[in-house]
């Protein structure tokens, strides 16, 4: 089989595509390597590459002529979800991007989506954002990961659309509700980083001649979750 080279992240956001999806939208798609991919393993599958600006855009649609997918893959040009009808697809996948854009393009692009979509989300700092909108939009999450990938740690967070409320605690919001039942090692490594600077910081804050007391208290709450969850 034809294959591209996907990075780790990549890969691993490739594998939770569910096997019963038919139409994939892949936002933000860099090149068009995971829907070319998916679709070169997957001769049924549909796909869209949505890119917002002109460049990105011929750069996957060159790769999607390279491959000869043109028949599977729809790039199209676009903001967010823009790209897509309401209810054209069955997953969605975002890679590479902060949780803040990811969260802004979901929450601007609700009206999208029907609540079926599997929701597959990367990003590459602040995966608190993503879990507090999936709290504030009903939204289960279904998988969590972290992984190590050239000395950066991801994120990965699969989100469903839930029938009931959701409500994860502020410390299942920063850490990561099922990461905290079942951390690996990747998990300690990037928390064991971030305890170690945040406590460096709050050091030099509490230093100061006017302190920010509120945001000291918050930083020394988190780092106390870490503790916890690393059983420091």
């Amino acid at each position: 089989m034809k294959t591209i080279p996907l990075s780790k992240r990549l890969n691993t956001v490739k594998q939770l595509i569910p096997q019963s999806c038919n139409v994939l939208a892949d936002i933000g798609s860099d090149h068009a390597y995971l829907p070319c991919q998916i679709c070169l393993e997957n001769a049924d599958l549909k796909a869209i590459a949505g890119e917002v600006n002109d460049g990105p855009m011929q750069a996957a649609l060159n790769q999607v002529n390279h491959w000869q997918l043109s028949d599977q893959i729809d790039v199209r040009l676009g903001d967010g979800l823009s790209v897509i009808d309401f209810g054209e697809v069955d997953c969605v996948t975002i890679a590479g991007m902060g949780g803040a854009l990811i969260t802004h393009i979901l929450t601007d692009g609700l009206s999208k989506l029907n609540g079926q979509e599997t929701l597959i989300l990367q990003p590459n700092i602040d995966a608190h954002l993503i879990r507090q909108f999936a709290q504030d939009y009903g939204y289960n999450i279904e998988y969590e990961n972290v992984l190590e990938e050239d000395g950066y740690y991801y994120d990965i967070i699969v989100l469903k659309h839930s029938d009931s409320s959701v409500h994860y605690s502020k410390k299942e919001i920063y850490l990561g509700p099922l990461m905290l039942k079942q951390p690996n090692q990747a998990f300690y490594e990037k928390w064991l980083r971030a305890y170690k600077k945040q406590q460096l910081v709050v050091d030099e804050m509490c230093k100061a001649k006017e302190p920010n007391l509120e945001k000291i208290k918050r930083y020394q709450e988190e780092l106390l979750w870490i503790e916890e969850a690393l059983e420091l």
